[in-house]
């Protein structure tokens, strides 16, 4: 049961990939942006939490659901699943916002069709 916490964060990591496959959101859309829109994104958050850390504002949350493997003091692994669900989920959201705002390039311009 310690495990149960990761594992529906990896369900709903998957639940991202799929929708963006599907609708063609962030990541299948343009890989190499998504790639560094979601790195930027983790390593924003998780500076941000090494700093409420340090400053004695966030701490680790004891539950039987978690698996206890801290990649830092008060830092759970899970984290960082969290953080990237986080930065998936509003990079879809974006994407599906801003869906209808993406035309296709003609290669001929100014030629109507």
């Amino acid at each position: 049961m310690g495990v149960l916490y990761l594992v529906a964060l990896g369900v709903s990591l998957t639940g991202m990939v799929v929708l963006d496959r599907r609708f063609t959101l962030f990541f299948f859309r343009d890989g190499r942006r998504a790639a560094l829109v979601l790195a930027a994104g983790i390593v924003f958050f998780v500076v941000w939490d090494l700093a409420g850390i340090g400053l004695g504002i966030f701490f680790r949350g004891e539950t039987a659901f978690m698996t206890g493997l801290q990649l830092a003091p008060e830092l759970p692994l899970e984290e960082i699943f969290f953080l990237t669900l986080l930065c998936y989920l509003t990079m879809n959201l974006f994407g599906f916002l801003t869906r209808g705002s993406a035309r296709p390039r003609s290669s001929r311009s100014g030629v109507a069709s």
